[in-house]
């Protein structure tokens, strides 16, 4: 009885088909339905297109080794490349691209490449013709070949820029080296006055006579750090005036200078084509021409109004600077070799400039600039 009833059951686990296999409905089922995705859906060799970004979540697609793991375990067998499969099988896996993709990144690093180049190329191409074209209108113009355009009253203005910009350098020049002088005279007066001092404490029966000498160094040598003082700031401000201010105008005039000849040379090439002959291609050259010529024109005309607005800055700015700077200078340099300790130093306190503090001898104002 017992014997019969395990018989009977152990028939039931395991049904037998027809070629040996341990199959059950379900799985003859889930195959058929595999088999109908393999035939009617897309080649699952290639890529699949995940929609919602990159880390988004794969719905509606199953990846080749899923699907081999399924049709294995309805068979009842282990893939062999197990690692692969709980790698494939892992959340956010995607299967590598297809040899179509690939290729094309080196596609279009190749056509980025390519534009780079020929963007270069553009560009050296159109520095070229315009190099030789205002190369060939300078030397034109210095031959007496070509005409050139000339803004009278700019021009003026222009020279007598560069005229005081010269004559303003020889005054910074000059003040600097009398500062140097001035500065080596003070520290002698200070040394000679150290040493009338020790003298006269080593000398009784002329101790009098080194003392009024020691006192009146001392004083020399205060007063003549309080002009440094004001001799330094008037060049500082003839220095910022000359190689900043000018400079800066000088510089806006270059510019406006290498505009004037570009558009010369411009001008000079829409003449020459447009006194030859009107045939299509020559009419086509003309309109180009033309075009640049414009576009010069403009850059021209902008540049010569910035360098008239600049020139007109600069001069209100010089006289404002040098009526203060040759005042204080005056003021500084007569107090100083008329003895007047007060106004000296009042004269620096009405330009705002800095006084030594009390008792600081060493190092001098000039030596802490």
């Amino acid at each position: 009885m017992t014997d019969s009833i395990l018989s009977k059951a152990a028939t039931m686990e395991i049904p037998i088909n027809s070629n040996g296999d341990t199959r059950t409905a379900e799985d003859d089922s889930l195959e058929q339905d595999l088999q109908q995705v393999m035939v009617s859906g897309p080649n699952l060799n290639e890529t699949s297109i995940v929609s919602g970004g990159y880390g988004g979540a794969a719905e509606g697609i199953i990846p080749t080794s899923s699907i081999k793991d399924i049709r294995s375990k309805s068979r009842g067998i282990t893939p062999s490349n197990s690692a692969a499969s709980r790698i494939a099988n892992q959340p956010g896996h995607y299967p590598a691209p297809s040899m179509h993709h690939s290729n094309s990144n080196p596609m279009m690093s190749e056509e980025a490449t390519r534009g780079v180049a020929v963007e270069k190329f553009d560009s050296v191409k159109k520095w070229s013709i315009n190099t030789y074209k205002c190369t060939k209108q300078m030397f034109s113009e210095r031959f007496g070949r070509g005409t050139r355009t000339v803004d009278m009253e700019l021009e003026a203005q222009i020279d007598v820029l560069r005229e005081t910009k010269l004559k303003y350098e020889c005054i910074l020049r000059l003040a600097r080296d009398l500062t140097n002088h001035f500065y080596n005279m003070v520290q002698t007066q200070q040394a000679l006055g150290d040493t009338f001092a020790d003298l006269s404490q080593k000398s009784p029966e002329l101790q009098d006579e080194f003392g009024y000498n020691a006192e009146t160094q001392r004083l020399l040598c205060k007063n003549g750090e309080t002009l440094l003082g004001a001799i330094n700031f008037f060049v500082s401000s003839i220095n910022t005036l000359v190689n900043k201010t000018m400079e800066d105008t000088l510089m806006t005039i270059k510019m406006y200078e290498n505009a004037r000849l570009e558009f010369d040379a411009y001008r000079t090439d829409l003449e020459e084509l447009s006194a030859g002959p009107r045939d299509a291609a020559a009419m086509i050259r003309i309109e180009m021409a033309q075009q640049q010529y414009q576009i010069q024109k403009d850059k021209y005309e902008r540049l010569r109004s910035d360098v008239t607005i600049k020139l007109k800055f600069l001069d209100e700015n010089k006289v404002k600077v040098m009526h203060k700077q040759l005042l204080l200078f005056h003021n500084a340099i007569s107090a100083y070799f008329a003895g007047n300790q007060q106004q000296l130093e009042q004269t620096l306190r009405q330009f705002n400039v800095k006084l030594k503090p009390p008792g600081s001898d060493k190092p001098s104002w000039l030596e802490e600039q």
